[in-house]
């Protein structure tokens, strides 16, 4: 009888697993739904980690921008301190005939700049800025003698 038992649970386990009924939308077939969707669920989590990680990343090289342009900001804000004794090659009360003279210099290849002087309307075209009034008093005498005639030292406070 313990053999005829066994041997019908083997039957059962062998036959059932192969029958439509279980491969479909019995106990096997479900539990192959349920994978397919864990399968789907797994995908999809994959896709929105990735395009999260990509968004990281672009805003990391956003702000590593932002970053770069107000250190370099901020370097030349420095530098433009610094730079106190100023060859004027002109001063104007009209802003546009400042910029025109300013971009003719620049061609030149001068780095001009354009300081609003103290206590006045007047717009002063700077051709080159220097830190020490010694090496600004040599270079103008040099600026006076070859470019410019009427050049002057402005001594920015």
């Amino acid at each position: 009888m313990r053999h005829l038992s066994a041997i019908f649970l083997i039957v059962l386990l062998v036959i059932l697993p192969s029958c439509k009924f279980f491969k479909g939308k019995g106990l096997f077939g479900r539990k192959a739904d349920t994978m397919a969707v864990w399968q789907a669920r797994q995908d999809s989590t994959r896709v929105v980690d990735s395009i999260r990680k990509v968004q990281d990343r672009l805003m990391a090289i956003e702000n590593a921008k932002i970053d770069s342009a107000r250190k370099a900001n901020d370097e030349r804000l420095a530098w433009e301190s610094k730079q106190k004794y100023n060859i004027i090659v002109g001063s104007f009360i009209t802003p546009e005939y400042a910029k025109g003279l300013a971009e003719v210099y620049r061609k030149k290849g001068y780095d001009t700049k354009i300081l609003k002087m103290e206590g006045s309307r007047f717009e002063l075209v700077s051709a080159e800025a220097h830190e020490s009034f010694r090496k600004a008093a040599a270079r103008l005498k040099e600026f006076q003698y070859s470019i410019e005639v009427d050049a002057w030292m402005y001594i920015k406070k």
